[in-house]
């Protein structure tokens, strides 16, 4: 897969007793020596500041988390625990459900297989936190506020595999890999994208819509069809980024708002286009502080996108580097 994505594949599974301020540890394990087999049956025995511990194993499973406060939900890692839904609807995992929402939901160390075509659904919630999660199929979010998806795998939708549409939400060190579009942001949504490796999209990596605000700052698109698409009336702050190996860099609509600056830029048929139809090359959208040159990445044919310790692309405009990933060290002389 992709090599330079670290996971916390090995969370621990807390103890079965948990006496702060009453919360509980509820386990789940199908070998039936945990609380419950059933995940959905531990979720809705869940009070507020309880966290739910899924021990190792696969679990043909779907989960509908509404009408909750305040609970964790912990895997034993990604490696260790797939939820692989049971058919019975689209998507595997629901967080929030109308009209009823979720309020300050965590969820961490799962792998989640898509059914359908989703595999994670999150609606009419706030403060939703996905972390360390391997995600197959598409997240999907709407009217939702304050989502946190950080250090996340998400790849192999045959759509997109990050969809928001009127919602809040920021996107953290995420691998997002292998789908039509990487991102797509659309209706009133306001999204913040950092230091995320968007990679191998069949189309565009990122995609803003409609009256969608953007901030993309030190994120690697690289080997997509296109890097970002900014159409509409989109508002985008695009500062930082690498845009590499894909046929083309940015493409930006007239009628959006979208301020670029230091962003390195190598692609093979245009750096910059503009809406058409056709669309047409626009070399006049680069700015003076666009750095055009081989990123210098470790291994872009293994998908590493390190940055060699020779690179260029340090200590511009205030960035310690561009992109995602820090620059690797020299190798230290034993001499």
């Amino acid at each position: 897969m992709i090599g330079i994505w670290i996971a916390g594949t090995g969370l621990g599974i807390a103890g079965t007793e948990n006496t702060v301020l009453g919360s509980r540890t509820i386990t789940v394990a199908l070998d039936g020596s945990g609380d419950f087999t059933s995940i959905q049956e531990a979720v809705d025995s869940a009070r507020n500041d309880d966290t739910v511990v899924i021990t190792a194993g696969s679990y043909a499973q779907d989960l509908t988390i509404h009408s909750k406060e305040k609970i964790k939900i912990v895997g034993a890692g990604v490696d260790k625990v797939t939820l692989q839904g049971q058919g019975e609807m689209v998507g595997v995992l629901h967080v929030g459900k109308w009209p009823y929402g979720a309020t300050d939901i965590e969820i961490s160390g799962l792998t989640i297989n898509e059914h359908g075509g989703h595999a994670v659904g999150i609606f009419n919630g706030n403060r939703i936190t996905l972390r360390q999660l391997r995600v197959k199929g598409m997240v999907f979010g709407q009217q939702v506020q304050d989502v946190r998806i950080e250090d996340c795998m998400i790849g192999g939708s045959e759509t997109t595999g990050v969809h928001f549409a009127d919602s809040q939400a920021l996107l953290i060190g995420n691998v997002i890999h292998d789908n039509d579009h990487g991102v797509n942001v659309s209706g009133k949504s306001t999204v913040r994208l950092e230091r995320n490796v968007i990679t191998r999209s069949l189309f565009e990596g990122v995609v803003v819509s409609d009256q969608a605000k953007t901030v993309l700052i030190n994120n690697t698109l690289v080997k997509n069809g296109g890097g970002a698409a900014f159409l509409g009336l989109s508002i985008n702050e695009v500062s930082g980024n690498i845009f590499g190996l894909n046929k083309v860099g940015l493409l930006i609509a007239s009628s959006s708002r979208t301020t670029t600056s230091y962003n390195a830029l190598f692609n093979s048929e245009a750096n910059y286009r503009r809406v058409g139809p056709p669309n047409l090359h626009a070399p006049e959208l680069e700015v003076e502080s666009d750095i055009t040159a081989d990123p210098r990445f470790v291994d872009a044919e293994h998908n590493d996108f390190r940055l060699k310790s020779d690179t260029t692309l340090v200590d511009l405009g205030g960035f310690r580097y561009l992109g995602a990933l820090p620059p690797v060290l020299p190798p230290v002389s034993t001499r």
